[in-house]
C-alpha cells in the first residue's frame, strides 16, 4: 500500500471517529432535552383538571360579527378565577371573588388584564341576572366562562383557577414582591393576615405603617384582598392586578432554580383545562410577555341595591362598556355589539334605572 493510500485511510478513520463523536454529542443533547421535557410534564401532572368541564359546551353568542371573531383570533384569551373558599385546594366551586380576563397578543406578546368587578350585574345564565361572581358558584368554571362570553361577546374556552394558597406560596418562593402601601392599607391588612396565617400555618407580621416594602406571600395576599378603602371593590381589583404584575416582573428576573421552586408549589394549587401541550407552548414564550394594560370592568358604572340580590354594580350601559372592552383587549375600533349584548344591556338598564349618563 502506498504512503498516499495509508494517509487517506487514516484520514477516513479519523473522520469516522469525529462523526461518531458528533453523533454521540447530538444524541446526548436530544436525551437531555427529552429529560427536561419529561421532568416538566411530570410537574404538569400535579395540576388539577376537572373531569366535568366540556369545552364544546361553553356558551358563545352565535350572532357575534365575523369581523369581531377575526379580531379576537389574533389573541389568546383566557379567564382567571380566584376563589374565596377559606379552604385550600377546593377549586371546583365557590364564589369567584377574582375574575380577570387576560388577552395575549400572538404577535407582540403584549398582555392585557381586565378585572370584572365581582358584583357586576350580569346574566349568569338562563336569563337570571345576579352578581357576576355567583356564576362560578352555580356551575363552576364552565358557567362562569359562559357568563363572560354571553355578556361581553367573547369566545373564551380556557381558564385557570387559583386559591389563597397559590398566591401565598408563589410570592414566598419568589422572595417577596415590592409594593408601596398606605397607612390605611397597612391597618386594614391586619384582619386579613390573621385569617390567612391561620389557614396556611404562617406567622407573617403586619406592616406597622405605610411605605415601600418587600411583602411576603401572606402580606401580598392580604393586600390584594383589602376592600374597605376609598374605591371599595374597584380599588381592590387594582391591587389584585398590581400583585399579579409584581409577581410576573419578579419571575422574569428570577433564575431557573427559583422558577422551578415556584412551579413545584404553584401547580398543586391551581385548576385548569389547558392541556400540557398548551402550557408548555405558553411557558416557552414566558420571558417575551409584557403586561401593557390593566383596567377594571365596567368602565362606566354605578351602584344600586336590588332587594335580595344585594348591592350590585350596574354597567352604564353594558353595550357601551363592551364596546370599550373590545377596544382595550383587542384594539378593535370597529366592534359592533351582538343582539344578545344589546338585549342584556336593555334589561340591566330597566332593572337598575341607570342609563348612559349615570356612570362614573
Amino acid at each position: 500500500m502506498s504512503g498516499k493510500q495509508q494517509t487517506k485511510k487514516k484520514g477516513t478513520k479519523k473522520s469516522k471517529q469525529r462523526n461518531k463523536i458528533i453523533l454521540i454529542v447530538v444524541e446526548l443533547i436530544v436525551l437531555a432535552v427529552l429529560a427536561v421535557a419529561l421532568y416538566g410534564i411530570s410537574k404538569l401532572e400535579k395540576i388539577e383538571r376537572p373531569d366535568d368541564f366540556v369545552k364544546e359546551d361553553v356558551e358563545v353568542n352565535e350572532d357575534i360579527q365575523s369581523e369581531t371573531v377575526e379580531a379576537m383570533s389574533n389573541f389568546k384569551t383566557m379567564a382567571v378565577f380566584g376563589l374565596d373558599n377559606r379552604s385550600n385546594g377546593k377549586l371546583a366551586s365557590g364564589n369567584s371573588d377574582v375574575i380577570i380576563i387576560v388577552s395575549i397578543d400572538n404577535h407582540t406578546k403584549e398582555v392585557k388584564m381586565c378585572s370584572v368587578y365581582r358584583d357586576t350585574y350580569l346574566d349568569i345564565g338562563g336569563g337570571k341576572f345576579r352578581k357576576a361572581n355567583s356564576a362560578f358558584s352555580s356551575g363552576g368554571a364552565q358557567s362562569a366562562i359562559s357568563m363572560l362570553n354571553k355578556n361581553l361577546d367573547l369566545n373564551i374556552t380556557e381558564y385557570v383557577t387559583v386559591d389563597f394558597n397559590a398566591v401565598v406560596e408563589c410570592v414566598d418562593e419568589l422572595g417577596g414582591i415590592e409594593l408601596t402601601i398606605t397607612d390605611e392599607e397597612a391597618h386594614l391588612m391586619t384582619g386579613y393576615m390573621e385569617e390567612i396565617n391561620k389557614l396556611t400555618g404562617h406567622k407573617s407580621e403586619v406592616p406597622k405603617k405605610g411605605g415601600t416594602y418587600t411583602l411576603d406571600g401572606v402580606q401580598a395576599t392580604a393586600y390584594a384582598r383589602i376592600r374597605y378603602t376609598a374605591g371599595d371593590d374597584y380599588k381592590r381589583t387594582q391591587r389584585q392586578r398590581d400583585v399579579i404584575t409584581a409577581m410576573a416582573n419578579k419571575a422574569k428576573k428570577s433564575d431557573l432554580a427559583t422558577i422551578n421552586n415556584v412551579i413545584d408549589k404553584l401547580f398543586d394549587d391551581i385548576s385548569t383545562n389547558f392541556t400540557n401541550a398548551d402550557l408548555i407552548a405558553l411557558a416557552a414564550q414566558v420571558f417575551d410577555y409584557e403586561i401593557t394594560g390593566s383596567v377594571g370592568f365596567p368602565f362606566l358604572k354605578n351602584t344600586i341595591t336590588l332587594g335580595s340580590k344585594g348591592s350590585v354594580v350596574a354597567p352604564c350601559t353594558l353595550e357601551t362598556n363592551v364596546i370599550e372592552l373590545h377596544k382595550f383587549l383587542y384594539g378593535n375600533e370597529d366592534y359592533q355589539p351582538s343582539s344578545t349584548v344589546r338585549a342584556n344591556s336593555m334589561k340591566i338598564e330597566s332593572d337598575t334605572g341607570y342609563g348612559p349618563d349615570d356612570g362614573f
